[in-house]
């Protein structure tokens, strides 16, 4: 049989010291150490997350500031291009009224030195044919 005696109560008590002490001591540490780690953890994933959705949104107007870049490069590629188009054509017309101011110039003084040349020729035509006709005759006329 078992008997009981003031020693039971005893062991009782110690054993419900020894757990109040390695609670006091160990348990309750351990538990607060695990309870701060948590807190650690929870406060790391919300600043990742936080991290990620910065990211994103950095990512993302990164993205269109490029893309507005390049619409703006194009539209000002294809202004330039225009520009040069129009001044191209505007010196092409420059270039041909002056072709054709010269050309004018120059067929007017070629006309010019024509005329000269045919009366010059005119007068010798007479000069010639009077001489050829006093050959011709063997008199003056």
């Amino acid at each position: 049989m078992i008997s009981i005696d003031w020693s039971v109560f005893i062991q009782i008590i110690n054993f419900l010291f020894l757990i109040w002490i390695l609670n006091l001591i160990l348990y309750k540490p351990i538990r607060n150490i695990i309870i701060q780690r948590k807190e650690k953890f929870s406060g790391l994933e919300a600043d990742i997350e936080t991290a990620e959705s910065k990211a994103a949104a950095q990512d993302q107007a990164f993205a269109s500031g490029i893309k507005e870049a390049r619409a703006r490069g194009l539209k000002q590629k294809e202004e330039l291009l225009e520009a040069a188009a129009d001044e191209e054509k505007e010196l092409i017309g420059k270039i041909n009224e002056k072709a054709q101011a010269e050309m004018a110039k120059i067929r007017k003084q070629i006309a010019g030195e024509a005329d000269g040349a045919r009366e010059t020729l005119m007068k010798e035509v007479e000069d010639f044919a009077g001489t050829i006709s006093e050959k011709i005759l063997g008199r003056v006329v």
